[in-house]
């Protein structure tokens, strides 16, 4: 799973970064070369107005550098994307290499979508910065274990800067302060962010506050101390100030506006109707709960359970929870069971490199409470590789109460999980993608929730053959959830049904906990509505894409070369995947 986090602006949704040195990759082909240079005019966007995330993604040179608060920066930040595209568009005229062309075209449309991404927000909401998100994102990012050291080192300057320390800086939490006041005086009718956002917000601050901390205690980092008082200060005051300042601002309705939701929609890669999504959501729901049900009475036939539905079911295999201890021994031992099956059944080529999976702190619980992936830097990239982040709850709510996950700690429920966020899933997805040379185009430009989540539900697909029927009932389970997104993500959006609703659906018809219900209506709501339909939706078109090849090629179709080429082709849109596949793969199939 990914999910965005909170950025003050970004050309593309977020990523974590994880390093670790390794065999250097193949060097690029000639094409990529030449479109890497073109996407360096964007690149140079992200580096001016968010230096943050453009170091993340391992653009040299900016690690000291902060975002720039002191001023409002719309006006420069339109015109230089607009002079990008001109320059893009012009560099379109005279090229003639197909692939080259096609990652034009992507960088023309991600600017111009970033363009109307901005103005939206701009005319729509207040300027709201969660400073404390922002900066704990930093410093997680940045003393990553596997990032190096020297590179570490800069993260001081960075937090000099924040807390106004260093020449010629104010503290970030008085200038985000600045920006809203004055967006305020210029329209006092711009709509505030959610209440349950912010409340999750202010809860959050501690736990993030207290992983800031011991992450910088637990590096190699001298003198830390000081700055981090005098942050930890700022930020506990900037947290207060959002309670009196904010929270009364705050919207008591969830819903976007429509212009907004439908952008949400556009920028994770949903490019049909809310309409549509439901309608086919709510079929395909129908029809694996009917599967579930089948798959739920075998296992009680089988292990003389009293009751067969696939809820009952579902919870008397989730009463024998793993401990504690030995969760993270069993998730490796799965992954070890999954990839003989995958080299076995000849579904995809593997690594012979081991994936790495690790548990989630209390801080990563609080800002990104689902399990996820964390992936590799995507721009000079010398051999480092994702890790899949194993969450186990949430930070507590408005009232004080911890909510905990039983979803993934028991052993029928490991298996869908990590073929997604591992392999043949996320992890092995980004590997290929660099391991083939991808252009910064179809690597980081292309990237949105369609074509990233759209593999590892498929992933998900081609493993549940090969798993136990307890197995396969969770993994039906996992794909029941993705479908019940993509109708309630736009019904709460479209006010066709409440959040509360939502969290009660998902408890009583999927049968999911608590805890995970509430950060799935809560990312409907506020955390990334809209994300959500993104897995189901990009799993449909990749299925069409495959069932498409099948037909073309009869008997000579082959799963392990078909999903070889689709992990090479990179987060290519799915219209421009169909195109590789039926005519490049399949006429190339065809000859052998």
């Amino acid at each position: 799973m990914f999910s965005p986090k909170k950025k003050i602006c970004s050309l593309i949704g977020a990523l974590s970064l994880a390093a670790v040195a390794l065999p250097a990759f193949a060097a690029e082909p000639a094409w990529v070369a030449k479109s890497n240079a073109n996407a360096r005019l964007l690149l140079n966007v992200i580096a001016k107005y968010s230096p943050e995330d453009a170091s993340q993604y391992g653009i040299d040179g900016l690690d000291e550098q902060i975002v720039d608060l002191s001023h409002d920066q719309y006006a420069a930040q339109m015109k230089d994307l607009r002079t990008a595209i001109a320059e893009l568009e012009k560099r379109r005229k005279g090229e003639t290499d197909p692939k080259v062309l096609q990652d034009l075209d992507i960088l023309v449309t991600r600017a111009q979508d970033q363009m109307r991404s901005i103005t939206l927000n701009r005319k729509y909401f207040m300027p709201f910065t969660d400073a404390t998100a922002m900066i704990y994102g930093v410093v997680q990012a940045t003393l990553d274990p596997r990032i190096p050291k020297a590179r570490q080192q800069a993260l001081l300057v960075r937090l000099e800067k924040y807390a106004g320390m260093a020449k010629g800086y104010r503290p970030v939490t008085e200038l985000a302060n600045e920006r809203l006041q004055e967006r305020l005086k210029a329209n006092k009718n711009l709509l505030g962010p959610y209440k349950g956002e912010v409340e999750q917000d202010i809860n959050n601050g501690p736990a993030l506050i207290a992983g800031m901390k011991e992450l910088l205690a637990k590096s190699e980092l001298k003198g830390w101390e000081p700055v981090f008082a005098k942050l930890e200060q700022q930020l506990t005051a900037y947290n207060e100030q959002i309670k009196t300042q904010i929270l009364p601002r705050a919207r008591s309705d969830h819903r976007l506006p429509p212009e907004i939701y439908a952008d949400n929609l556009h920028n994770f890669g949903v490019d049909i109707t809310p309409q549509e999504m439901m309608a086919k959501a709510l079929t395909s729901f129908a029809e694996i709960r009917n599967q579930m049900n089948i798959t739920a009475g075998l296992i009680a036939r089988e292990r003389g359970l009293p009751k067969a539905d696939y809820l009952s079911v579902m919870a008397e295999l989730k009463k024998a929870q793993i401990p504690a201890d030995q969760v993270m021994p069993l998730y490796t031992e799965r992954l070890a069971q999954i990839e003989s099956a995958v080299r076995e059944q000849h579904i995809v080529t593997l690594p012979t490199r081991k994936a790495v999976i690790r548990l989630a702190s209390a801080a990563e619980n609080a800002q990104q409470p689902a399990p996820h992936m964390n992936p590799p830097r995507l721009i000079g990239n010398t051999g480092e590789y994702g890790e899949f982040v194993l969450t186990t709850g949430m930070a507590p709510d408005a009232s004080g109460k911890s909510l905990t996950f039983d979803d993934f700690t028991h052993q029928a429920g490991t298996w869908s999980l990590t073929a997604h966020e591992a392999r043949p899933g996320h992890e092995l997805q980004f590997a290929k993608m660099l391991e083939s040379g991808v252009s910064t185009a179809r690597a980081l430009f292309a990237f949105n929730s369609v074509n990233v989540e759209g593999w590892a539900l498929y992933a998900e697909a081609e493993m549940q053959p090969y798993e136990p029927l307890d197995g396969q009932l969770f993994a039906l389970q996992a794909r029941m959830q993705r479908a019940a997104r993509a109708f309630l993500d736009p019904m709460v959006n479209l006010g066709q049904i409440t959040p509360e609703r939502v969290k009660s659906f998902l408890m009583e018809d999927v049968g999911l906990s608590e805890g995970m219900a509430t950060q799935e209506m809560q990312r409907y709501t506020f955390r990334a509505p809209g994300q959500a339909t993104s897995y189901f939706y990009g799993y449909q078109r990749l299925m069409e894409t495959r069932q498409a090849a099948e037909v073309a090629l009869g008997k000579k179709f082959n799963r392990q070369a078909f999903n070889d080429f689709v992990l090479a082709q990179g987060l290519v849109p799915p219209a421009l995947l169909r195109k590789a596949v039926m005519e490049e793969f399949v006429p190339a199939q065809a000859k052998l």
